[in-house]
This record gives C-alpha cells, sequence and structure tokens, in this order.
C-alpha cells in the first residue's frame, strides 16, 4: 500500500487593516452591489509600506512549524507573483526566521497564481520519495492595480503556508492530476511596470474556458469524477469567479450534444459543487485576491465553514494562473482535518484587524520605502507575535521578531 502523501497542516496571515467595500464603492462614484453582489466582496485587505511578501509568509507559516518540523524539513518554496527581488529568492528569509535546518533547498516559483500548485506538486512529489521527510511550502502575495484602477476592487493581500508530509492530517493528495497550458494574455506584468497589465473581460472568459477545457478531460481520464468528487475548490481572483466557471460550463452542457445520461450525470455534480460553494469563499470575501494563495484559502474557508464535510470526502481543487496555465488536482480528507485547523489564531487574526477610512486607506497606499544606500530602521508596530521588517541596510532587508514571542520557537 502506497503512502499518503498531501497537507499536514495549513495556516494563512493577513494584514492587520481593511477597507470596506461598500465604503469603497462610494467614495469611487460606483454603485456599492457592483462590489458587494456583482463580484462578491465585502472588504479588502491592506497592507502598508512595512508589510512585504516575507513578513506575510513568515507570519502565516510561524505557527504551524515545530522544532521537530525544523529539522525534518528539506525544501522551502514561496510561490509568488510580487516578488521583490528578481534574484534572491524570498524562500531565503524564511528559511532563516523559522530556523529551519542548514541542509534544506531554498526557492521560489513563478507562474502568476498557479504557482502555489505549482509548488504543492513538487512537494508532494518529494516527500513521496522521502516519506520520513517533509517540505513547507508558502504561497505569498500582494494584489495590487492602482488607485481608482478598474481593478482596485480585486486587490488583496496574504499568505497561506502549508507543510506537507506523508500521512497527512488534513488532506491526501492523489498522484494523478490534469495539467493545461495555453500562452494568452490576459493578464501581465513587464519589468518595468509597477502594476500589471489585465485585459478583465479576455480573462474572465479564458478562465472559464480553461476550466471548461479540463473538466472534459477529467471526466475522460477520471470515469467516476461526476460521482465520486463532492467539492470543487476554485482559483478565487474575486468571490464569484468560480460560480462563474460553474454557470458558463452548465450552460456549455445544457447546450451540448452529448448523451443524455453523460449530460445530466454532469449537471448533478455541479449542482453537489454549487452547494458547497459559498464555505469556500467566506474568507476571500474579507480578504480579497491574494494570488498564488487564492486556492488554498478557499481550502480553508472549507474546512472551517462545512459542516457537513466528513472524512473520506474527495474533493477537486482547480487552480488557474493568467498567462495561461492551469491544473485540476484531486485529494481525500483525513480524519484529523479539522482538528488541524488553527480556528483559534484565524478568528483571533480576524478580530484584531483595524479598518480604514478611504483617506487612511489611499494614504497608505502610496506610501512607499524610497530607495537609498542609508540604513532605514523600523520600529515593530505590529501585532503581538508577528515578525517584521526591522531595518534595510543598503538595500538588504532584515527581518526580526517580537521579543515577547521568542518562546515560539521552542515547540
Amino acid at each position: 500500500m502506497k503512502t499518503k502523501v498531501g497537507i499536514d497542516r495549513i495556516h494563512f496571515y493577513i494584514p492587520p487593516q481593511y477597507v470596506d467595500m461598500e465604503e469603497l464603492a462610494q467614495a469611487r462614484d460606483i454603485d456599492p452591489a457592483k462590489f458587494t453582489i456583482g463580484i462578491g466582496q465585502s472588504q479588502m485587505a491592506v497592507t502598508d509600506y512595512k508589510q512585504d511578501i516575507v513578513t506575510l509568509a513568515i507570519n502565516a507559516a510561524l505557527p504551524i512549524i515545530s522544532k521537530e518540523d525544523r529539522d525534518l524539513i528539506d525544501q522551502v518554496i514561496v510561490a509568488t507573483e510580487s516578488s521583490f527581488d528578481y534574484s534572491k529568492a524570498a524562500s531565503i528569509y524564511l528559511h532563516q526566521a523559522l530556523k529551519i535546518n542548514r541542509f534544506a533547498r531554498s526557492y521560489e516559483i513563478k507562474e502568476a497564481c498557479y504557482a502555489g500548485t505549482a509548488a504543492l506538486q513538487a512537494a508532494v512529489d518529494y516527500v513521496r520519495l522521502r516519506p520520513e521527510r517533509k517540505v513547507l511550502v508558502v504561497t505569498t502575495d500582494i494584489a495590487r492595480y492602482g488607485l481608482a484602477s478598474s481593478g482596485e476592487a480585486t486587490q488583496g493581500a496574504g499568505a497561506v503556508a502549508m507543510l506537507i508530509t506523508a500521512d497527512p492530517a488534513i488532506l491526501a493528495i492523489e498522484e494523478e492530476s490534469i495539467a493545461y497550458t495555453d500562452n494568452q494574455f490576459d493578464f501581465w506584468r513587464p519589468q518595468y511596470d509597477i502594476y500589471p497589465r489585465v485585459d478583465g473581460k479576455f480573462s474572465t472568459n479564458l478562465y472559464n474556458q480553461t476550466f471548461l477545457n479540463i473538466m472534459e478531460e477529467v471526466g475522460k481520464r477520471k470515469p467516476d469524477f461526476w460521482d465520486a468528487y463532492q467539492v470543487q475548490l476554485f482559483h478565487l481572483p474575486f468571490t464569484k469567479m468560480g460560480r462563474k466557471a460553474i454557470k458558463n460550463y452548465r450552460q456549455y452542457l445544457n447546450d451540448s450534444t452529448n448523451t443524455l445520461k453523460d449530460v445530466d450525470q454532469k449537471l448533478k455534480a455541479l449542482d453537489r459543487f454549487d452547494n458547497h460553494y459559498d464555505h469556500a469563499v467566506q474568507y476571500s470575501r474579507h480578504i480579497g485576491n491574494i494570488y498564488t494563495g487564492s486556492l488554498y484559502l478557499g481550502l480553508i474557508s472549507l474546512l472551517v465553514h462545512d459542516q457537513s464535510l466528513k472524512k473520506g470526502d474527495k474533493i477537486s481543487l482547480f487552480s488557474y494562473g493568467s498567462g495561461a496555465v492551469a491544473e485540476c488536482f484531486f485529494g481525500a480528507l483525513q480524519p484529523g482535518f479539522r482538528e488541524a485547523i488553527l480556528l483559534n489564531e484565524i478568528e483571533a487574526m480576524f478580530q484584531k484587524r483595524r479598518k480604514l477610512s478611504i483617506e487612511e486607506y489611499e494614504k497608505l497606499y502610496l506610501e512607499a520605502i524610497e530607495p537609498s544606500d542609508e540604513i532605514i530602521e523600523f520600529d515593530p508596530s505590529v501585532h503581538e507575535g508577528e515578525f517584521y521588517l526591522a531595518k534595510i541596510d543598503n538595500h538588504r532587508r532584515y527581518y526580526l521578531q517580537n521579543a515577547s514571542h521568542q518562546n515560539d520557537f521552542k515547540k
């Protein structure tokens, strides 16, 4: 019998401030329903200029890494499309901050929002060959499109950390998956641009068509799929995106010339997926787009909010990255999946958040660290226990943890 491999622990971290989407809509002279109903967003996580992908990533990973893990982790993989360094990987900062053993591999993966799944699959494949070892995967991003831009309402920020092991407590991942690549320009960011270039309508259509193409291939390769899988998770650039994909596929099936039996089987599965959908988008609704981590934020939200789930339930996960690369992979819930979620920490994180006025948000948005050869030092003015950007010395970044929480490393 093959050893199960997958997600043993998972946790996320978001900035301690947010914007209310109704207030943002009013400030932009837009009908609030376009934000709260049209794309399904209620709040949007906002970083300040001292928070970057490394501080988000470290704070996501710290609560799920024990002293034993630090000795067994062979790889630290960061997936991001918000990197601030074109050479050095963000994972190296995590390796140091989390005190992972010296003989571990650290690297960064990029392919838009799909990169988190590329990192996860690399980790799972590694552990399958070395079941006594572990891999840390962290997705971390800050989605920005500019003040008053057409994409402003689909911004957000956050990181999701996953510990990949044998005999996982949360989700055992199947070996088979279906990947898909199609060279397109729905979303991209040239090196010289601060913000990405986006063709919003085309990007939505491409996402829908890619999901349809992959689902048709899934049905061919996995004949039991439409009956055996209870949940379909989606990458969520905004909360309504996955539901749009379900609607588009349902329309395709209704218009298709497939056999009646085949269509009916698929439509029943889509109804089943739709029934679980709202549970998986609760956190995204209050955070926004976190790029590489959006799919995995949906997984955590599902596990917390969907009380109908039970061990053994099969889940399908659709990962999408503009440009475009996508993958559908599969897993089964394990007996300890509920107990493994750090629910108290998640609830405390939301309770501590501060709502920004639109004026505060706009001022914070425009603040930046100016390039300098001098030493720039920062106060640890963040929540207790958080890692923070402590100093920039001749363009070199240094991160520290608040002294009051140093005992975390003795777990």
